[in-house]
């Protein structure tokens, strides 16, 4: 499954595509997978993806390490 995010490999695919995402905009965002315990509803164990981002934007980029909150850089 291509888009299944809470396997390992997806978690980790997900990881690349988002820290990838925010890097071509000229943002860092740290992104860390943490494998969680067995989840009966899923019958299964999962792993989360977990960021430093606040309400799903990054909180740095890449030259100044301390931003305006809110603020995003045009991408021309």
């Amino acid at each position: 499954m291509d888009h299944d995010f809470c396997t390992s490999e997806g978690a980790r695919r997900l990881k690349q595509r988002i820290e990838e995402y925010w890097r071509e905009r000229g943002y860092e965002v740290d992104v860390k997978l943490v494998d969680a315990s067995f989840v009966a509803a899923m019958r299964s164990a999962r792993t989360d993806v977990r960021s430093d981002m606040i309400n799903g934007l990054p909180t740095r980029d890449q030259d100044d390490p301390v931003p305006p909150r809110g603020k995003l850089r045009d991408v021309a």
